[in-house]
């Protein structure tokens, strides 16, 4: 972090470890547009083991994932489900109608999670009228709930459901080595519900960019294609497909400290009357709460006189927490935000 600064905002300011930068200095690079980018190749493969699925796509980011999945899923004029808080709904900039001309059903679930008959009945029939509904989107895990995890037995309904529909489904699974190391479940058995799943190495696992697009050969290959229409073929991307490797091989088990550091904000916030928050939802990274005794625009002003940041949500301050806040930031965190409220 920049000096004398702790920062909650996010886990995407991560910065490299001192591994990654030596391993980009000594990566074998190629073209990856040309496919003869050999440290590419290895970290598709490597994804692709994790994960489960015959096939893998480096890119630059999560939501060029996601809105990839959507286009290649998907024909103009279609439908997709989502969650109404989900993150392809709220702050990937209207992508999914831009990009891939498809409407989207949102519907109202608790804590990440639809209810299964919502999802059911807001299955189109095949009419003409109606538009096609292709696809249903999770998010594992659940960012605008807090971090918490979506149960494996209610993502294989979902899954049960869109199969007997035929309907295809991805996993926006960001952060779903975050929901794998908390639950126990491998992030195989987790993708294995799904025609495709993105994930993301520049959060918690702490690449400086990138993420991985999963499916069978033939969605990848369709994927492949799609990035490039997108303008997301690059050359030499080896130097940074060097540090997803280095992150998918050291830096997934460390994820549990991350949930430690939140568990200790939430077991000391939740001595201050000022501050209310559900503790059940602090289930890997992050916390969401609520301040009762000043204003959220007072408080960020406090905060950041005294080189503190964090992010706002609605009525709500969200903290995450990553490898380059400490124990004792959090300790220092919560001194000043006791002081404050």
């Amino acid at each position: 972090m920049y000096e004398g600064i702790i920062d909650f905002r996010s886990d995407t300011v991560t910065r490299p470890t001192k591994e990654m930068l030596e391993a980009m200095l000594n990566a074998s690079v190629g073209d990856d547009v040309l496919g003869d980018d050999p440290t590419v190749n290895e970290l598709e493969l490597l994804a692709s083991r994790i994960t489960g699925h015959p096939s893998a796509l480096f890119l630059c980011s999560g939501t060029m994932g996601n809105q990839i999945a959507i286009r290649v899923h998907t024909s103009p004029g279609d439908e997709i489900i989502v969650e109404d808080d989900s993150h392809i709904f709220q702050y990937e900039a209207g992508g999914a109608a831009w990009n891939s001309s498809v409407q989207l059903k949102t519907i109202e679930g608790n804590f990440g999670i639809i209810n299964i008959d919502e999802i059911s009945n807001s299955i189109r029939e095949d009419d003409i009228h109606l538009p096609r509904t292709s696809l249903i989107c999770l998010e594992n895990t659940h960012n605008n709930s807090g971090g918490v995890i979506i149960p494996i037995d209610y993502i294989k309904s979902v899954s049960e459901l869109a199969k007997s529909k035929k309907i295809k489904t991805h996993l926006d699974g960001a952060r779903i080595f975050n929901a794998s190391i908390a639950s126990g479940i491998s992030v195989s058995d987790y993708a294995e519900n799904f025609d495709s799943m993105m994930f993301c190495l520049s959060k918690g696992l702490a690449s400086p960019i990138g993420s991985i697009l999963v499916g069978d050969e033939e969605f990848i290959k369709k994927a492949r294609r799609v990035r490039k229409v997108f303008g997301g073929g690059w050359r030499q991307a080896g130097y940074l497909a060097a540090c997803g490797i280095i992150s998918l091989t050291k830096m997934v088990d460390r994820l549990k400290e991350d949930h430690e550091k939140a568990r200790l904000f939430a077991d000391q916030l939740s001595e201050l009357e000022e501050i209310s928050f559900s503790i059940e939802t602090v289930q890997t990274n992050m916390i969401y709460f609520k301040i009762n005794s000043i204003s959220i625009v007072d408080f960020f002003k406090r905060i950041t006189e005294r080189n503190l940041l964090a992010l706002g949500h609605g009525d709500k301050i969200r903290f995450v927490f990553h490898k380059d806040v400490s124990f004792e930031d959090v300790e220092k965190a919560i001194e000043i935000i006791k002081d404050i409220v």
